[in-house]
């Protein structure tokens, strides 16, 4: 690749350039996993991939809805962390919403998301979303079988809608398995500065493994639609799970390269001002 950025003709959804071929054995450990030199060059290979579809979204206006669904320590924000590294916050955006208010509460289930949805020129990352409903919610008790009725009904059509509006939707779960979560868990355990990532939830989804695996299935069951298929991600290996996922995303657009040229950056432009004197500043201590 020159200097400069150039206009390439749309890439096709099989294009290797895009997803990247298949690892070969070399490229795996003994232990089955991928090694760490080939994970960082093709992770890096594909994040330029990602600014590239930024630029094509934001160039063209669409709008991208991308939800990340799983268990805890599933695999969810370490993906996203990896899409938002490189690209811009005000095209890719992540929505994690907290609790819903009182007042949240009391409105149409769907509202308070409705207000985070992309628009032109978007691509909005949901760690978690409205699936709260079918799986956290459900198995925990946190609302009625009627409102888990109402909402495995509901969300269908509600998806439905955003496509026929012309968002962009896709669906990832991402699936863990019982023992490797028990291994975060553990790890996370183990370590005081991640200790802050298993919380009572954490722990009572693991006590419940079984009864979240049955929400996971009647919620596919219902909302596993031809316009908002879910795509699973096995996430077992945090490494391959990422850039499946990632590799999956850029094959669902035929996006170009528009990147910006490069630009010549101005001189500085002189004008008659002398600034106070330095010592008149407040520095921070220069302890390194």
């Amino acid at each position: 690749m020159t200097d400069g950025a150039f206009t390439a003709p749309p890439i096709g959804v099989d294009d290797e350039t895009r997803t990247g071929t298949p690892a070969g054995v070399e490229h795996y450990n003994a232990k089955g996993r991928l090694k760490k030199r080939f994970y960082e060059a093709e992770l890096a290979r594909l994040q330029e991939e990602l600014v590239k579809l930024q630029h094509w979204v934001a160039n063209t206006g669409t709008r991208v809805l991308i939800i990340f669904e799983g268990r805890g320590s599933a695999g969810k924000g370490g993906v996203i962390k990896r899409i938002t590294e490189m690209t811009s916050p005000r095209i890719v955006k992540v929505v994690a919403l907290p609790k819903p208010t009182e007042r949240e509460q009391t409105q149409w289930y769907f509202q308070r998301y409705v207000e985070h949805l992309p628009a032109g020129g978007e691509i909005a990352l949901f760690d978690r979303s409205w699936y709260n409903r079918s799986n956290v919610e459900w198995v925990m008790g946190f609302c009625t079988e009627a409102q888990h009725q109402e909402f495995l009904r509901s969300c269908p059509e509600f998806e439905r809608m955003l496509v026929r509006s012309g968002i962009k939707l896709l669906k990832y779960w991402f699936s863990v398995s019982w023992e490797e979560q028990r291994r975060r868990f553990e790890s996370r355990n183990q370590e005081p500065l991640k200790r802050w990532k298993l919380s009572d939830m954490d722990l009572e989804e693991h006590r419940l493994y079984v009864r979240y695996s049955e929400a996971k299935d009647i919620t596919f069951q219902y909302t596993d639609i031809k316009q908002g298929p879910w795509y699973v991600v096995p996430s077992d290996d945090k490494r391959t799970a990422r850039l499946n996922c990632i590799a999956h995303i850029l094959s669902q657009f035929d996006y170009t390269n528009v990147v910006p040229e490069l630009v010549d950056l101005p001189e500085r432009e002189d004008i008659s001002y002398i600034r106070p004197p330095i010592h008149e500043q407040t520095f921070v201590p220069q302890r390194y």
